[in-house]
């Protein structure tokens, strides 16, 4: 995606043009998802949190400055890291006895079962990380966003970045280790 291009969507949408904002949401839907998937584990909630970020897109686009910095894309996904870190954190007061299983709809296979397993001790693990953790290492590895591009999302240093990423691998190689070692994989 072009950023020139984000930015004249965002000037059309902040002079008020629906299908400029329409482009945009379009442009911009599958990566938000996906970024608010990762981070919240539910696609239910992830829907909620996308609709919010893309309210949020509409409300500031009258007052977008085409100079201001920060890239459309960029903006978006910290809007949505954002937005799931407070989720999560309302969440957290919510006994963990009164959340719902998710239900496993994996089909039966031998080797899509333990494909699924891997995936969810993955996304436990991932759970498991601090909130700037598990955003850095889902806009830097599930996105594939630079360390600068996940530095503006978060709106730290590329350093911060970095530091966020290495504490993140050591803590899920921790978590995942049992896992590693029944795979042959080295820690």
């Amino acid at each position: 995606m072009d950023p020139a291009e984000d930015e004249e969507l965002m000037l059309a949408s902040g002079r008020g043009d629906r299908a400029a904002f329409a482009e945009l949401v379009r442009r911009h839907l599958g990566r938000s998802n996906a970024i608010a998937v990762r981070m919240l584990g539910s696609a239910a909630e992830a829907e909620e949190v996308v609709q919010e970020a893309f309210l949020r897109v509409w409300q500031k686009a009258p007052s977008w400055r085409k100079d201001g910095g920060a890239r459309v894309s960029t903006w978006l996904a910290r809007v949505i890291v954002n937005l799931c870190i407070d989720r999560r954190r309302r969440a957290r007061s919510v006994p963990l006895e009164e959340v719902p299983e998710m239900p496993d709809t994996a089909p039966a296979a031998d080797d899509t079962l333990a494909l699924e397993e891997r995936r969810q001790r993955v996304a436990a693990a991932l759970a498991e990380l601090p909130d700037r953790q598990r955003a850095a290492v889902v806009l830097s590895y599930y996105e594939g966003l630079s360390n600068a591009e996940v530095a503006g999302a978060l709106e730290i240093s590329v350093g911060a970045v970095e530091s966020l990423l290495v504490r993140a691998r050591r803590s899920l190689a921790g978590l995942l280790a049992d896992l590693a070692r029944t795979e042959g994989v080295a820690t």
